[in-house]
């Protein structure tokens, strides 16, 4: 059997993934910060992923694209929406999910699919940073003074729950100060903020209804703190995907609809 490879790009608001497929099995993921050119920065990772892959991107046979920036992305031998993919994805993962919450750095989005991985419905936040990584984000740098990737660790000590009442990312720094200088610990703050995220992501999952298994991708995925606070609120387990980065399951997607693709093209 011939060697075939293909790649699924997704580029988000914040990190740019790439995913490169042989012969419609994982070759090699790859995560780069978006910054201020989103098809430069699909691009570049693509070819990086490429390149770390050991092939020559000469060798690349279809690419798809999802994600934000995909509408500027040249490269692009077919363009596809995240919503798509992040069921496809999902579903090769573990063939068993039936709902899909992707929180990412501008969106979170709550998704029902079938048992071949299709999407049979979803509910999408993309007019408010609450409820999404950016949320997070601002409040850990800019007010809490703590690294993002330690949410969750922190979340995990706190004694109590604090209430952020605000939805509004602006208002919710406010909140968060005033609760600093009434002497609450961070700790109990950053419990609360995950709670509220739940809160939001919850009422989007609770309107779709949510249906087991449920597994949760993009990078706040990785936070274990909103993990629980979600599992919390929706009164269900949660699985976060161990054998690939979480924040891959949309590149992967779109790879592997690129295998589709290719395979229709070349009759094989």
């Amino acid at each position: 059997m011939s060697e075939h490879i293909v790649a699924g790009v997704d580029i988000g608001s914040t990190t740019a993934k790439a995913v490169v497929l042989k012969n419609g099995q994982l070759l090699l993921g790859k995560i780069e910060s978006t910054g201020s050119n989103p098809a430069r920065a699909g691009q570049e990772v693509l070819e990086s992923a490429i390149t770390d892959s050991g092939y020559d991107k000469s060798r690349l046979e279809y690419t798809v694209v999802t994600g934000y920036g995909r509408v500027s992305a040249s490269f692009a031998d077919k363009t596809v929406t995240e919503i798509t993919c992040h069921g496809r994805g999902a579903h090769f993962v573990s063939p068993d999910i039936k709902t899909v919450i992707d929180i990412g750095g501008q969106d979170s989005k709550v998704i029902s699919v079938d048992a071949s991985g299709r999407v049979v419905d979803f509910v999408i936040n993309d007019k408010c940073a609450s409820g999404t990584g950016r949320f997070l984000e601002s409040a850990a740098q800019l007010v809490l003074h703590v690294p993002l990737e330690d949410l969750g660790k922190l979340s995990a000590g706190a004694t109590s729950v604090c209430k952020i009442s605000s939805m509004c990312t602006v208002f919710a720094q406010t909140e968060i100060i005033s609760l600093l200088a009434a002497g609450e610990s961070k700790e109990n703050i950053i419990a609360g903020l995950h709670a509220s995220i739940a809160g939001r992501v919850g009422t989007m999952a609770n309107r779709l209804g949510v249906k087991p298994v449920v597994m949760m991708t993009g990078g706040v995925a990785k936070n274990t703190g909103v993990k629980y606070a979600l599992e919390k609120e929706l009164g269900t387990s949660i699985i976060v995907p161990d054998d690939i980065d979480p924040q891959l399951i949309g590149a992967l997607g779109a790879a592997l609809i690129a295998e589709d693709m290719l395979k229709a093209k070349t009759g094989t």
